[in-house]
């Protein structure tokens, strides 16, 4: 099978990461998300972009959004040096949707389909360890010491962004920006939604099954 493109779509919480790792791992594709390709390329040169910074290091240490013209130059690199991909967290607008259709083809557009209930349980229940970055659940992963990180012995906390007003907030930017993204793909014969409120196993034989049926 050669070296599928895969987009992966889905609200925070859904499960985008848990599934993009598996998917690399199996498929022996690069995971490319927007974090990472900006770290990745943080001393980029885009004086040639007349924005106010020179290198998208400058809006990170500033705490400013990067603007999508860089965002997409760097997709779009990260993109071209993969033999294969999963994609994940971009598109995140309808503009983005337009500008990745003229950087590569996809195989497969995957949506883990979640209700905002559940989206809500998932995030509002999370904690994280404070030193390793762990992820834990107070109802589906709890660590055996309540409170205390399993692999490190770290505190466990919760992020200022899984506090409920937050993740309400962030559903909503996720309603009004990306879902108009995944309407923009539904039509699509590559298009597979993945009922993503099972448990991970059962979620994955269908996002696997979509990936080779399409590649």
């Amino acid at each position: 099978m050669s070296s599928p493109h895969v987009l992966i779509l889905g609200a925070p919480g859904a499960g985008k990461g848990t599934q993009s790792a598996r998917i690399a791992d199996a498929f022996g594709v690069e995971h490319v998300t927007t974090g990472d390709a900006l770290r990745a390329n943080k001393d980029m040169d885009i004086s040639d972009m007349d924005f106010e910074y020179d290198r998208p290091r400058e809006y990170m240490e500033a705490g400013d959004l990067v603007p999508d013209a860089v965002v997409n130059a760097i997709v779009e690199e990260a993109l071209s040096s993969a033999d294969g991909f999963v994609l994940d967290g971009y598109p995140r607008n309808l503009e983005q949707a337009e500008e990745l259709e003229g950087m590569t083809d996809l195989d497969v557009i995957l949506h883990l389909d979640v209700s905002r209930e559940e989206l809500v349980d998932r995030l509002t229940g999370r904690r994280v360890c404070d030193d390793c970055g762990t992820n834990y659940h107070v109802e589906f992963d709890q660590p055996e010491t309540e409170g205390v990180c399993d692999e490190c012995g770290g505190e466990l906390s919760q992020r200022e962004d899984d506090q409920p007003e937050s993740v309400e907030n962030r559903l909503d930017v996720f309603d009004e920006n990306t879902q108009p993204v995944i309407d923009h793909y539904e039509s699509r014969e590559d298009f597979v939604a993945v009922d993503g409120e099972r448990a991970p196993d059962a979620v994955w034989a269908d996002v696997e099954a979509a990936i080779e049926a399409h590649s």
